[in-house]
């Protein structure tokens, strides 16, 4: 895989949004960075787009009103595959709840599961673990 261009976040949450936006861009300023606030409104936004248009990793949130993090992956995991395989789903959320955890690999969408708030050396072992460096 190459350099991490594109990242999407999810959440209801515009102060997370604002604050993980401004840790990516300390990263790398040249990644460009879509704040979603729903999951609607994220399905909506990958299913518009050309797959090479697709950001190469997506930041989710677990509890949003509406449609969760859970519900998304539900509707996320209908796209088909060669949508789905140009990005890497990371659960971004303040449960520290085990079963989350677990339930985030169960699903088989979601790669990683980290806690709030996106730090710049979480997101640099995100990087590597996923080869975007």
């Amino acid at each position: 895989m190459e350099k991490l261009k594109k990242i999407l976040l999810i959440d209801d949450n515009k102060v997370d949004n604002f604050f993980h936006e401004r840790v990516i861009r300390k990263f790398d300023k040249n990644i460009t960075v879509i704040s979603l606030l729903s999951g609607e409104e994220a399905l909506e936004y990958l299913a518009e787009l050309d797959s090479a248009e697709l950001p190469d990793l997506i930041f989710l949130d677990i509890n949003m009103p509406r449609m969760n993090g859970w519900e998304f992956l539900q509707e996320y995991n209908k796209f088909e595959e060669v949508r789905k395989s140009c990005n890497i789903v990371v659960m971004l959320s303040t449960s520290e709840d085990q079963e989350d955890k677990d339930r985030a690999f169960e699903q088989g969408i979601a790669a990683d599961y980290r806690s709030k708030p996106l730090t710049e050396p979480m997101l640099m072992d995100i990087a590597k673990k996923f080869i975007f460096i």
